[in-house]
């Protein structure tokens, strides 16, 4: 017995939804979502959503549509280049800086305890 496509969703002329929607499985190869883009080293380059997926969450609780917007590949750019200022920015660097050790831990420090969780485990013990 064949499989009983799911219509529901299936407006490619955006009449019903305003904006071109297909069900999951069904979309344009042209089409990509924006973790798709990301994963391919593009971005959307200043495109609006050209379409759309909904599908039903499967979520604890009441039922629910989900969403995710398309892009189309033919109009992304590549990704920019980080500066290296925006890497090593001073306030990422102060907020990795444990005030007590002075020492760079790699990961921005909790708030609530103002150092690093070494520095923090030896002050509890």
């Amino acid at each position: 017995m064949a499989r009983r496509t799911r219509t529901r969703f299936w407006d490619p002329s955006g009449h019903r939804y305003g904006i071109p929607t297909y069900p999951r499985k069904k979309i344009p190869p042209h089409l990509r979502t924006l973790r798709q883009l990301a994963a391919e080293g593009l971005r959307p380059g200043g495109q609006g959503p050209q379409a759309q997926v909904l599908w039903c969450s499967r979520l604890p609780g009441p039922p629910r549509v989900r969403t995710a917007y398309l892009y189309d590949v033919r109009f992304a750019l590549p990704k920019r280049a980080p500066s290296p200022r925006a890497t090593l920015s001073k306030a990422s660097v102060s907020r990795r800086t444990c005030s007590e050790c002075l020492t760079d831990v790699g990961y921005v420090l909790p708030r609530h305890l103002g150092v690093c969780l070494d520095c923090a485990e030896e002050a509890a013990a």
